[in-house]
């Protein structure tokens, strides 16, 4: 984390302070519109390849107020709960800046897939990287599934991984790409914490192997 320091000092007054709820909010405004005003909106503000290279570079920033949708208006309203909930934390956690450069790496990743691949991108895999931010951070702390069940952290994370995976893993290789470079900012903040963890799981389950023998 040696070089997020060094950003950190150079650049440190250059950050958006409660960037998450600058975020929220929009998501919130564009879902009202497209209930109630305009339902193509998210057609004017999501990320294409080819719109991007006529010009209408405001994608590349606008695609991040369009909320993930993967199902009804429950899901929808969950998911900016959610991402406001972890952002939130992970802004206490880090502070202002750290925030801002984990979102905006992933940010570039995701525009970066979309631009070498063509696949138009969403910001899914920029929430599913907050949550395994934040499941990195706070594995054990407890939230409530649905508001009732709770749930430790950690399995939430093990669960969006696993999903992430088997996206990765069936999808065709343009896709691939995709997913690896808009987990940028993951990849870049814990991606060796990440590799030590899977190492120290491997060992512990062989260690076991060999001891039930």
């Amino acid at each position: 984390m040696n070089w997020i320091s060094r950003f950190e000092r150079k650049y440190g007054r250059f950050c958006i302070p409660n960037l998450i709820s600058i975020i929220v909010g929009g998501q919130i405004l564009v879902y009202a519109i497209e209930l109630f005003v305009n339902q193509f909106i998210s057609v004017y503000l999501g990320l294409s390849q080819s719109l991007l290279l006529m010009g209408q570079v405001w994608r590349l920033i606008t695609f991040v107020f369009i909320p993930f949708s993967g199902g009804g208006p429950l899901s929808v309203i969950l998911g900016i709960y959610f991402t406001w909930f972890i952002g939130t934390a992970l802004e206490k956690e880090w502070g202002d800046f750290r925030f801002n450069l984990y979102f905006l790496l992933g940010m570039i990743g995701t525009a970066l897939g979309c631009l070498v691949t063509g696949i138009p991108a969403d910001t899914y895999c920029l929430s599913l990287s907050l949550l395994l931010a934040f499941a990195m951070l706070y594995p054990e702390v407890q939230v409530l599934l649905f508001f009732v069940i709770p749930v430790r952290v950690k399995y939430f994370g093990l669960f969006a991984a696993a999903m992430w995976l088997f996206s990765f893993l069936t999808a065709g290789w343009l896709y691939k790409v995709s997913y690896l470079l808009s987990m940028l900012g993951f990849v870049l903040f814990f991606g060796p914490q990440a590799l030590r963890s899977v190492r120290a799981w491997i060992r512990r389950e062989q260690w076991k192997r060999r001891n039930r023998r």
